[in-house]
């Protein structure tokens, strides 16, 4: 059960989703997350997930914690891809409602992101309810610089995988940030998450 403080700090964020219920989401009520809150629950009331390839039978490992990171409270996202067993993966995921509903985003241009990270390559992934495998999703890449960096994802450049559905902006429901296709080291911590006009 959530504790009375949790509560009245979502309170904001209830009116917020109630508002994303027209036609588009207002454009002052862009924060997904700016992890302000202490535990894995987010400003838009959605829990983050920790998702390993163990789901198909992977050996990748890894943790999500939340810790301060040169300053900022974020969310960190840590440990080992490996491609044995054809697995090949690490993510944090958030859906974008608390109910897991879609939210309408058309008002939008893309999203923009805060992380530091180790250097590396790392994936933002896209879910619509068009898509009903999990292995389906749209994806565009970024590189996670060892500072404090924001980086713009325009819908635009997200590229469709293992589907022949048109991302629809109309039915975004998930989001998540992912180590993925090769043997590597992940580290990256998240410190903001917003949609931009």
């Amino acid at each position: 059960m959530m504790d009375c403080r949790a509560l009245m700090g979502l309170t904001g964020s209830f009116i917020a989703l109630a508002a994303m219920r027209g036609p588009t989401m207002a454009a002052s009520l862009s924060v997904i997350d700016d992890f302000s809150l202490a535990s894995f629950l987010a400003t838009n009331g959605s829990k983050w997930q920790f998702v390993t390839d163990s789901v198909m039978g992977g050996v990748s490992n890894g943790s999500m914690i939340r810790e301060t990171v040169s300053g900022r409270p974020a969310l960190r996202m840590k440990g080992a891809v490996s491609l044995e067993n054809n697995g090949g993966f690490i993510q944090v995921a958030l859906d974008l409602s608390p109910d897991g509903s879609a939210i309408n985003a058309s008002a939008y241009t893309g999203i923009e992101i805060d992380v530091l990270g180790n250097g590396e390559a790392y994936s933002l992934h896209l879910r619509t309810d068009d898509l009903n495998r999990p292995w389906q999703s749209y994806r565009q890449s970024f590189e996670a610089k060892r500072e404090w960096n924001t980086i713009r994802l325009p819908f635009s450049d997200f590229k469709a995988y293992r589907t022949s559905a048109i991302l629809d902006l109309t039915k975004l429901r998930r989001i998540g940030v992912v180590a993925i296709g090769r043997v590597f080291k992940a580290d990256l911590a998240i410190g903001s998450v917003r949609l931009y006009d």
